[in-house]
């Protein structure tokens, strides 16, 4: 007698997909990752009878969100769908696949085309028929929605939050480091913002700004160069005022400000203005180094001028012979501007470290009736030349017009003549320390 024919049961091969939204407790022993894992893999032991078995491969996340599919445990589990290695996708609840419904509904196309089935261990329903699938988009819906309540029950909470000065996070300001959850000031970082402010109610441009900026290597306090968007952004930021701004609302802030109410308002009718004015008021504003110091071969004066070309400002000096008579009448007609400053300037400061120029300068002074003694004017003039690059242009300007009586530009280089009667000035702002601010 022959024995009755078994049927042969197809084996389904299931893949266990676990996934916590936070990482805390991820460190422990056993965690809500194993626990998912395990009734997941007691739900397919349960199944053996129908050919269920578990494939090796685990395909966890922890510490990712549901609402988003770049998640490194779900890439590799589709992969695996994708290069037929997977028949049915097992997870605890549905929301730990996905918390969006329109996700969840690329998901689902991935596991149609590939004939794959999902199952929820908890939710008891399969994909492959019409009921799970109308189950399966009920429970979706409520899982998205009770995802929109946590999210505006988290927007309320850091609206009121917010409202009470509170930081809740984000970007740390440049000048503020964050301790206890509180913004604190950064002694060194808070020196820097406030001078962006001062500096910017100076020259009234945030290009000029960039520039100073980036030659004096000051950077963010993640070591990026500061752009003009990055300057702009520091400008508008009210948190430098002491205030905490949620959606465009200020409110006042538990931190202590940096700027002073006063600055800031003074660099926002600055920003008010056009940038063609502010460019323009720049250009006004900005002092020639050698404004009626300069003097040609033949004893003309040379006055500043200035060309625009692709959007690029030159500087040159002119003699007024030119300027009078035309092109051609003078051999030196024009020098540009940063060529001859430059000349004049390391003439200058190689005079500031000759100690018998210093002694032949005290001596003139001390003829002209100055009240210094020669330590005083050594010690002014070889102070002068490191300080020399951190002053403002206008200080210089200032400066050179203080201590130069007059330029002469001669066929064999030039001829700087120095103001003796502007030292001892120059000696008594320094020892009062009233010179100048470094910028």
């Amino acid at each position: 007698m022959n024995a009755p024919n078994k049927a042969i049961v197809r084996k389904l091969r299931c893949a266990v997909y676990t996934r916590k939204s936070s990482e805390e407790g991820l460190e422990q022993e056993f965690n809500s990752l194993h626990a998912q894992r395990e009734a997941c893999e007691a739900y397919i032991a349960s199944q053996r009878s129908e050919g269920w078995v578990l494939v090796r491969d685990q395909y966890d996340d922890g510490g990712i969100s549901g609402g988003t599919l770049e998640r490194p445990g779900l890439q590799r589990l589709l992969a695996d769908i994708e290069d037929g290695l997977v028949d049915v996708v097992v997870v605890y609840k549905i929301d730990r696949l996905s918390r969006s419904l329109m996700d969840f509904s690329k998901l689902v196309e991935v596991f149609d085309r590939n004939g794959v089935t999902f199952v929820s261990v908890t939710q008891s329903f399969n994909t492959t028929t019409s009921m799970g699938r109308l189950t399966l988009n009920i429970l979706l819906s409520f899982a998205q929605f009770e995802r929109e309540v946590t999210a505006e029950r988290i927007r309320d909470k850091v609206r009121a939050s917010r409202m009470k000065g509170i930081w809740m996070g984000g970007g740390v300001p440049l000048g503020y480091v964050v301790k206890d959850r509180r913004l604190v000031e950064h002694p060194e970082d808070s020196a820097i913002v406030r001078w962006v402010f001062k500096r910017f109610i100076e020259i009234g441009s945030a290009t000029l700004l960039m520039r100073e900026l980036t030659e004096r290597g000051v950077t963010t306090s993640r070591g990026y160069r500061m752009d003009r968007k990055f300057i702009y952004r520091m400008l508008n930021n009210r948190v430098y005022i002491g205030e905490a701004v949620h959606k465009g609302t200020s409110y006042p802030g538990e931190h202590a400000a940096i700027v002073d109410r006063e600055v800031w308002d003074k660099v926002h009718a600055i920003l008010t203005e056009s940038p063609r004015k502010r460019a323009a008021r720049t250009r006004a504003d900005t002092p020639a180094l050698l404004k009626g110091l300069l003097y040609g071969p033949n004893g003309a004066a040379f006055s500043p001028s200035h060309t625009r070309k692709g959007g690029r400002l030159y500087r040159y000096y002119v003699s007024q012979t030119v300027v009078k008579h035309g092109a051609g009448s003078c051999h030196v007609g024009r020098v540009p501007a940063g060529d001859i400053e430059k000349a004049v300037i390391d003439q200058l400061r190689g005079v500031f470290r000759q100690p018998e120029i210093v002694a032949g300068t005290w001596k003139a002074a001390s003829e002209h009736g100055a009240d210094i003694r020669e330590a005083e004017a050594r010690d002014a003039l070889t102070q002068l030349d490191p300080l020399w690059d951190e002053l403002f242009p206008a200080e210089q300007a200032r400066i050179v017009a203080l201590l130069v009586e007059r330029v002469d530009i001669a066929t064999d280089g030039l001829n700087v003549r120095l103001r003796v009667d502007g030292l001892d000035g120059l000696v008594r702002e320094m020892q009062a320390g009233v010179m100048g601010t470094p910028a």
